[in-house]
């Protein structure tokens, strides 16, 4: 019997051909879901887990003799440098007087660096406390030159660093052990140049001085 186009028509599937489909895709979704349950549960240990395969039972394995970090994230203390010291800023309940290695040329170099992108907002090229931020509002912090900065022992500065200080927050997470000592031992080399009595500079350097430029030293304003 043909229908209204002219055609004859389709058959529909039966109650049978329906079952056998859904069966197959059945089948087909077991099949799929087996295979990521085995490449989900794959032959390996977790962490801490036990293993009878060693014989201390231990799935985990020690590091092999000699073997070094590639890079300490915190950055390793220099050879010979003691590491509470050089991580904290305190030696034996009481801030540290030196930096606990070498300071030399390079390291100074290094602390400027540093300093000028992280400190210079607000404590200013020189350390005279007027940072681009200081001058559009933010509190003023003491220039580094002034009296009581001056008599603080350097693991002051790297402890300020360390854990913040009045409106100042950390720096730890921004900069690495060595660098804030190197920016404490830049911070005495301005300590130094903004409070150096001109007696004490090389003749040549005396020469260059201008009038009014060898006096005794800068004053906090």
């Amino acid at each position: 019997m043909k229908g209204r186009t002219g055609r004859h028509p389709r058959p529909c599937p039966g109650r049978a051909g329906r079952r056998a489909a859904a069966a197959a895709l059945l089948v087909l979704g077991l099949g799929l879901s087996g295979c990521r349950e085995a490449m989900y549960e794959q032959a390996r240990y977790e962490p801490l887990e036990a293993s009878t395969f060693f014989e201390d039972g231990l799935s985990s394995r020690p590091l092999v003799a000699g073997t070094v970090p590639r890079e300490d994230p915190r950055g390793a203390p220099p050879a010979g440098a003691d590491e509470d010291v050089f991580y904290t800023g305190w030696n034996k309940g009481r801030l540290a007087e030196e930096v606990p290695f070498k300071v030399d040329r390079e390291l100074l170099l290094r602390g400027k660096d540093r300093f000028d992108i992280y400190c210079t907002p607000c404590h200013g090229l020189s350390g005279d406390g007027r940072g681009v931020i200081v001058r559009r509002g933010f509190p003023q912090p003491p220039p580094y030159y002034n009296a009581e900065l001056r008599k603080q022992p350097i693991g002051h500065f790297f402890d300020v660093m360390t854990r913040g200080y009045g409106v100042m927050y950390s720096y730890a997470s921004r900069i690495k052990p060595k660098d804030r000592w190197a920016i404490a031992a830049y911070i005495r080399v301005l300590q130094l140049s903004g409070h150096a009595e001109a007696a004490s500079l090389p003749e040549s350097d005396r020469n260059k001085l201008t009038t009014g430029g060898a006096s005794a030293g800068r004053k906090q304003p």
